[in-house]
């Protein structure tokens, strides 16, 4: 069935709850790896060190953090676009440039303590009850911090054929989410940049659930080994898995 809205698919995770401003946590800091620079983050953006963004396990992607080194009192304001530090005791993860202003970049990890210092902008849907439907995301808000200008997106709208199928044969995949936010955007890259068919599993991993983006659809291994060698060039983390 053809449908032109993703309205239903994307109302689960735009309709989570927002950390109020004033929330702070205290922990250890860590940088993204060089080798992460031009991925794209759990929010749909490439990495660049060069901006002031960070990774943390369930803040809002969008809101502003105030991140504080506690060893030297230095403070630099993040926005959130990413998951993670998946390490214990690990509560955000830095680009290099904010890791630097913190004056940790020598050391790899410093005891921090964070503060939400603005929300994610709300963004409103419009729904009716026909099949046909569309989902905008509007913003004109420009923020400036500390000279990094982060603009959100006008207006997205995305077409997409939604089909359940047996699996079967060999894919590359490319990335596993634990949260459904602008997946769209990603695959919609991931078509433009490898030109091959699409597809999301829905799995279910320690009672969490797992969204997994698979690019093309291979007879044999041989063939997703060939295809394999152009994917990694643009991202070296995807492998092959058979499908069963």
């Amino acid at each position: 069935m053809r449908i032109t809205c993703i309205t239903l698919i994307l109302s689960f995770f735009i309709m989570q709850g927002h950390t109020q401003v004033g929330y702070t946590q205290e922990g250890f800091a860590s940088i993204y790896a060089e080798k992460f620079e031009g991925r794209t983050t759990a929010s749909g953006e490439s990495y660049s060190f060069r901006k002031a963004t960070c990774a943390h396990l369930n803040l809002p992607f969008g809101a502003l953090v105030k991140v504080t080194n506690l060893t030297n009192n230095q403070s630099v304001i993040v926005r959130v676009n990413d998951r993670g530090p998946f390490v214990p005791d690990r509560i955000i993860d830095l680009s290099r440039s904010c890791a630097e202003k913190l004056g940790f970049l020598g050391a790899g990890i410093a005891k921090v303590k964070i503060e939400v210092v603005e929300a994610p902008i709300q963004t409103s849907l419009n729904q009716n009850s026909t099949v046909n439907q569309t989902l905008s995301l509007q913003s004109n808000t420009i923020k400036t911090i500390e000279s990094n200008q982060i603009a959100l997106p006008e207006s997205e709208l995305y077409d997409v054929n939604v089909n359940l199928i047996q699996p079967k044969g060999f894919t590359i995949q490319v990335g596993s989410y634990k949260e459904m936010v602008n997946i769209f955007r990603i695959a919609n890259d991931l078509k433009t940049s490898l030109k091959k068919e699409i597809r999301i599993q829905v799995a279910n991993v320690n009672n969490e659930k797992i969204y997994r983006l698979f690019v093309g659809n291979f007879a044999t291994r041989k063939e997703a080994e060939s295809f394999k060698e152009k994917a990694i060039k643009i991202y070296p983390d995807c492998f092959i898995i058979e499908l069963k």
